[in-house]
């Protein structure tokens, strides 16, 4: 799909975009439906300065501020998200980049999450060295997370501490290194309907294996503490965009449904979404997992029923 198109697909009416979406998922994933948990093992005291986030040290948002989280913790953590249903985890950490003894660390987590949970484990690091990817794949690392947020143009507007292009080139690392590679962004950042052509275009290029779609929950503290919710009706055309340009690579809603989409979060499910996670996120609470199962039901009689 080219630009033109992609633009052409925007515009279309509510209802044929949601059509089109809803056909697209079920002709190119059916009823797969993918649950994911993470845990927020490193936290606080980041160099960078994304916009959007509590845990930067530049801004003043209260967070909790910890050092990397023991193997037992993390292992404790993996056994939690599955039982709440997920089939992957997530390692996630503050700041760019780990030291090589921390790497060494989470390497050693992941093996003991790979003998003693059943689930799938990922892992969203920041920038790693091409040795430190291919270790964390021999401990038993599946998918490598590495958001790029929004488009190339966009970017320097919410970050400025980091290039674009270093994300972009540790994408490609870890598809190097026989990662799969989960990358999305945040949607309500303040960017433009191009902006998100852009992403979603960017991301197919890359040939991602899954995206997550968060939306923006602004954070007191931070510099975009006073930004608007976009609506639910422009969270569904998004969601239905990505699906139609990304067509069979798996598309997650995580943070922000709740306060976007409030009770209409089924709706995600027939705009193009196909997965979702559960558990919380990492700075911010999600909802009581037993109402996420019952969603989780409702998605997949819906899609029974279709």
């Amino acid at each position: 799909m080219d630009l033109r198109q992609a633009e052409f697909i925007s515009n279309l009416p509510l209802e044929q975009l949601l059509q089109a979406a809803d056909e697209t998922r079920r002709e190119s994933l059916g009823a797969r439906l993918d649950i994911c948990g993470i845990v927020n093992a490193k936290s606080g005291a980041c160099s960078e300065d994304c916009k959007f986030c509590a845990q930067s040290a530049h801004y003043s948002a209260e967070i909790s501020e910890y050092p990397l989280k023991s193997r037992e913790e993390l292992v404790a953590a993996a056994k939690r998200a599955s039982e709440n249903g997920a089939e992957r985890f997530g390692i996630v950490t503050s700041g760019n980049a780990l030291t090589h003894e921390e790497i060494g660390a989470l390497a050693d987590a992941v093996r003991g999450i790979k003998n003693e949970a059943e689930i799938e484990v990922c892992a969203s690091l920041g920038a790693v060295s091409d040795e430190g990817l291919t270790k964390l794949k021999k401990a038993g690392l599946s998918r490598y997370h590495h958001n790029i947020e929004t488009s190339e143009r966009f970017y320097s507007s919410i970050v400025t501490t980091h290039k674009y292009s270093q994300r972009i080139d540790t994408i490609r690392s870890a598809k190097k290194a026989g990662l799969e590679v989960c990358s999305g962004g945040i949607i309500g950042l303040g960017e433009s309907w191009q902006d998100r052509i852009d992403m979603a275009l960017l991301l197919k290029e890359l040939e991602v294996d899954s995206v997550p779609l968060n939306f923006l929950v602004p954070i007191k503290g931070t510099p975009l503490e006073a930004a608007g919710k976009i609506s639910p009706v422009e969270a569904l055309r998004t969601i239905a965009l990505f699906r139609i340009i990304l067509k069979d690579v798996s598309i997650k809603i995580i943070a922000g449904r709740e306060t976007v989409l409030k009770d209409y979060q089924l709706m995600m499910y027939l705009a193009g979404a196909n997965g979702m996670m559960v558990g919380g996120y990492l700075t911010v609470n999600g909802r009581p997992v037993e109402d996420d199962h019952a969603l989780i039901n409702e998605v997949r009689q819906l899609w029974k029923e279709k």
